[in-house]
This record gives C-alpha cells, sequence and structure tokens, in this order.
C-alpha cells in the first residue's frame, strides 16, 4: 500500500518539540520529504543556554525521522523574519527540489494579564504566530505561482496552526489569541486567493501536551492514564498528515478542531439573531434590541445594567 503524503517536500515550522516534532515524524512516516524548521530556543523566544538559538533541536528530529528510515534535513532559520522565511522556503527547493505543503506551526508565549502585557510581549507573539504564518506562506505561494503560470501541475497544502484561544479568547493570553484569531483570517483569504494556482490553506486548532499547554491544564493533564492518552500531541498528527496529502483536494479555508480522539469544523463568524426596522435606530432602542438578541441567542447574555 503506497503511503499518503509518498514524495511530496513538506516544511513544518517550530518542528524540534511537542506537536510540531510530531507533524515532521508523522509526514516522514506517510513519504514525505521534510524540512524540519526549528530555532531551539526557549518557550518565551529567548534561548536559555544564553549562546544564541541553533538547529540542535532540529537535528534531533532528523535523527529520529532518519532512523526510521525516513528524509529530513533540519533548519534553524527565524521564519518570524521575513528573510529568514525565504531561506527556509530556499532550503527546501535545494534540498529536494519542490516544496508541496507548508505546515505553519512555530510559536511562543508571553502570557500577561492586559494590564500587565509590554510592548515587546505582544509584538513578539503577533510577529512569531501571525507574521510568520504569512511570511512562509507567502514565499511558498510565489513559488507555486510561478509553477502555475509556466503550466506545471500545483497541488500544494498549506495547514495554519490557530487555536481555542484564538477561536474564543482566553484569559492571560490577549497577544496569543489576537495573533492566533489573525491566523484564522488569514487562512479564509489565503484560501480564496491561492485556489486559482492549486493550492489549499487550511487552519487547525489543536490540543494536546506541549510546553505551551502543560502549565495550563497540568491537573487535567496529570490525571490522564491508561493506554489512551487523550494530551499526546500524536493524536492531532493524523489531521495533518491528511491534510497534506492529495486526498485532501478540494477542502479549503476550513477551521478543523483535533484534540485527542474528537474532531471538530469551526463554523467562524456568521449572522446570528437578526432584528431590522425600516428607519434610523434610537440609541436606546438600539439597545434594547441587541439585549434581546444576546438572551436570545443564549450562552453570551449581556448582564450588567
Amino acid at each position: 500500500m503506497s503511503r499518503s503524503c509518498e514524495g511530496r517536500v513538506a516544511v513544518v515550522t517550530g518542528a524540534g518539540r511537542g506537536l510540531g516534532r510530531a507533524h515532521a515524524l508523522g509526514l516522514a512516516s506517510e513519504g514525505a520529504h521534510v524540512v524540519v524548521n526549528d530555532l531551539g530556543v526557549g518557550l518565551e523566544g529567548t534561548d536559555p543556554a544564553g549562546d544564541g538559538p541553533g538547529t540542535t533541536v532540529a537535528e534531533a528530529v532528523v535523527g529520529e525521522i532518519a532512523a526510521a528510515g525516513g528524509t529530513a534535513v533540519a533548519d534553524g532559520n527565524d521564519v518570524a523574519d521575513f528573510e529568514g522565511a525565504r531561506r527556509l522556503v530556499d532550503h527546501a527547493l535545494r534540498a529536494f527540489g519542490g516544496l508541496d505543503v507548508v505546515v505553519n506551526n512555530a510559536g511562543v508565549l508571553r502570557d500577561r494579564m492586559l494590564v500587565n502585557l509590554s510592548w515587546e510581549d505582544w509584538e513578539l507573539v503577533l510577529r512569531v504566530h501571525l507574521g510568520a504564518t504569512f511570511a512562509v506562506t507567502h514565499h511558498a505561494a510565489r513559488f507555486w505561482r510561478e509553477r502555475a503560470k509556466r503550466g506545471d501541475p500545483v497541488d500544494a497544502r498549506v495547514v495554519n496552526v490557530t487555536s481555542g484561544a484564538g477561536l474564543y479568547g482566553n484569559p492571560g493570553q490577549a497577544n496569543y489569541s489576537a495573533a492566533k484569531a489573525g491566523v484564522v483570517g488569514f487562512t479564509r483569504t489565503a484560501a480564496l486567493e491561492l485556489g486559482r494556482y492549486g493550492v489549499t490553506v487550511n487552519a487547525l486548532a489543536p490540543g494536546g501536551r506541549t510546553r505551551m499547554t502543560e502549565d495550563v491544564f497540568a491537573d487535567a493533564m496529570g490525571a490522564a492514564g491508561g493506554d489512551w492518552d487523550p494530551f499526546d500531541p500524536a493524536n492531532v498528527t493524523p489531521v495533518v498528515v491528511w491534510l497534506a496529502s492529495e486526498g485532501s483536494a478540494g477542502l479549503t479555508g476550513e477551521v478543523i478542531e483535533a484534540w485527542g480522539g474528537r474532531l471538530a469544523l469551526v463554523d467562524g463568524w456568521r449572522p446570528g439573531p437578526t432584528v431590522e426596522i425600516d428607519r434610523r435606530w434610537e440609541p436606546l432602542d438600539a439597545g434594547a434590541a441587541i439585549r434581546r438578541m444576546a438572551e436570545q441567542r443564549g450562552g453570551g447574555a449581556i448582564t450588567g445594567a
């Protein structure tokens, strides 16, 4: 039986640990040639050793892939830097002669309550999560566009990583939530723009035990036991592998939640309860109508005077 990603070239950012590592291993096991990108820095985007970022963790994942009979190369470019993202795409082209899949997974955290959140904390998280997603996709898309214009076949995939924090909000993560919500908006628009070139773009909101979640959900994750660990980040990887494969053709602009054995399609913003009159609203009337609609919708009723 042929493997689902046989011969496809995939770039996975932030692939040295956690979800990214699981995705790189999973893609390689299904026959993909993988560029394992990771700076090897700490969770807040700094280097704990104090001697600068490197490719050590990426090389370790490449070693695992090679030991299992797969093909991969390590990459230490900073994808939150526009030129670094270009160098990553060029690395894939040099190493494997093409590019079929981009998994935008790289991220950092600077969790603070809004009143304590510095501009540096805000800017860094937006730059890594949202900026890197744009930068890598931009350079990959230019390559695919040129292929399409030459008449060469293109059947490419972009998988962007969002989060429940971006979809629903989470206290202490205003920067992270804004970045991940931005990833959803970017995904929807990129899907509309890149389809003409043979590219699908989808987003994944994953759940699992990673450096970003193990402290936030420590009690729940610690209670998991037995043969089935719903918090194993590898549970999410089959979705990434399928989205990266030729079998996912035609599915684009979707946001998929994956956690343990649970999958859900996120409907996103759409009109809910609606009221319309044939004149301009008075402020008090508009307020009363909005309150009624919120109560009608349920779960989001407005409280207070």
